[in-house]
């Protein structure tokens, strides 16, 4: 399969264009750019709002007028990622793509088909008057992944449709009709250095080869959290030596909506006891490796020297910050009463960050379908940094999106998926968060589902597209268009 044939055609023309321009989360500009260029070239109408929001219409094909608006949707931005060892600038760099059997893959990085393919999609349609649809506006939104920015500040009136399609889903073949509304839960703890005693060595132990992932889509499928697994060894370390332990440097993973794959911590102890540490990492190497085997099989942990460390972090926020991630939970919370298998509750522990001013910054995020149990589990995450005594903040919160098994659009699109390929789509709600909840706010008439291709592990350098997901994903979206309904 070479890239110069890969079909759609239109479709992966436009994605490769898209992988061109740079489009880091709060840094569209070029992206917004790109959009106004390309309305401009095809003769389109084309608006911009002030946070850098870009609707493009299109009017009906002939003979379509009368069909209701359907509005398109997908989001700028992507989430920013690469290997270790890989260097990459996101704010200029393009995206370099590789054909694996029937996956298209980033050399390192993420790939961006979260959204990018769905910027691709509406492109493609925008630009190709052979297709039949009615009246089409195409609407690109900014900052998704880390504010849902805006979809936040998109206002009354900007766009005007019966339908919105959104197309940020990343399994082909489930129509979406719900999502889980979130929060982010953030403590600071504000340490002093303390100098460390003479005949003392440093250590760094580094946990990484997990597989991270979606805090959404992958919270419940048992994976490793690195700053979990570190934070454990150093509270055993801690709980035997006392105070002879000193923490100097911990961090672990980036991003709030990702469960971290790599994590590391800087500790000191008496030089004497240096064997003692290497066998009581390889124990507890031993353990984990155990308990995560099946699920994380390209796991590292590793325990080596570091430059000489002068300063450590006082005994006391050591203990709280170590005693606030062991309690803090992680994972699914609780799981749906209505739609089975659908994770109702979760929270993430996303990061660790050592900040300016004498700063240790934990960053966790909430999911739930329903409001009530999202702060709830918010709750609980703040009570155990409370405890601990970190300054702790909310992020403002999005809404969930409620299903609605009736929906005019829903019923069209699984007969068209009938229809093309003789089987039932399956019809899901989906535990990460889409900017539907948050348009529903502001077009409470708004009838819609969101579908898209098949991407797997999107959040991670091991970002994924199933290329022949992607035709099927258009021939379905184009009959839907095909079949509007006429106004009433």
């Amino acid at each position: 399969m070479e890239k110069e044939n890969l079909k759609p055609a239109s479709v992966f023309k436009y994605f490769k264009e898209i992988c061109q321009v740079p489009r880091p989360s709060k840094h569209e500009e070029k992206m917004t750019a790109f959009l106004k260029a390309f309305g401009k070239t095809h003769h389109l109408e084309t608006m911009v709002d002030e946070v850098g929001n870009v609707l493009i219409k299109k009017p009906a094909s002939k003979g379509k007028e009368n069909l209701k608006t359907v509005i398109l949707q997908s989001h700028m931005d992507m989430v920013c990622d690469c290997l270790k060892g890989v260097e990459h600038d996101f704010y200029n760099d393009p995206i370099e793509t590789e054909i694996d059997g029937e996956w298209l893959k980033a050399k390192g990085t993420t790939l961006g088909s979260d959204n990018g393919i769905g910027d691709a999609t509406e492109l493609a349609i925008l630009a190709d008057d052979s297709i039949e649809h009615g009246p089409i506006e195409c609407l690109f939104t900014v900052d998704e992944e880390t504010g849902l920015t805006g979809a936040f500040a998109l206002k009354d009136g900007f766009m005007n449709g019966d339908f919105l399609i959104n197309l940020d889903s990343e399994e082909e073949g489930i129509l979406y009709i719900g999502c889980a509304g979130g929060i982010d839960s953030v403590g600071e703890y504000t340490y002093k250095e303390v100098k460390l005693p003479e005949g003392y060595f440093s250590f760094k132990v580094e946990i990484k080869g997990l597989k991270g992932g979606h805090s959404g889509d992958d919270i419940n499928k048992g994976r490793g959290n690195a700053i979990k697994i570190i934070n454990r060894f150093l509270t055993q370390l801690m709980k035997k030596y006392g105070d002879e332990f000193y923490l100097c440097e911990i961090d672990g993973g980036k991003l709030h909506n990702a469960i971290p794959p790599s994590a590391h911590a800087v500790f000191a102890l008496p030089e004497d006891e240096k064997h003692e540490v290497r066998v009581a990492l390889n124990l507890f190497a031993a353990d984990i490796e155990n308990e995560l085997h099946l699920v994380e099989p390209d796991m590292e942990i590793i325990l080596g020297s570091t430059d000489q460390q002068k300063t450590a972090i006082d005994r006391e926020t050591t203990a709280n910050v170590l005693k606030a991630i062991y309690a803090m939970p992680h994972g699914v919370f609780a799981m749906s009463k209505e739609i089975k298998g659908l994770v109702e509750t979760s929270t993430n522990l996303a990061s660790i960050k050592m900040i300016e001013n004498h700063t240790i910054k934990i960053a966790t995020s909430q999911r739930s379908s329903i409001v009530s149990a999202r702060d709830n589990i918010a709750q609980m995450v703040r009570t155990v940094m409370d405890l601990s005594g970190a300054k702790v903040t909310h992020g403002d919160g999005y809404p969930g999106w409620n299903p609605n098994t009736n929906s005019e659009i829903l019923h069209l699109a699984v007969d068209s998926y009938k229809r093309l390929f003789d089987v039932e789509p399956k019809v899901a709600a989906i535990h990460a968060g889409l900017e539907c909840g948050l348009f529903l706010t502001k077009y409470p008439k708004l009838d819609m589902i969101s579908f898209g291709p098949t991407l797997i592990n999107v959040h991670t350098p091991f970002e994924r597209m199933n290329i022949p997901s992607v035709e099927k994903f258009w021939k379905h979206l184009l009959d839907v268009l095909a079949h509007i309904p006429a106004k009433e």
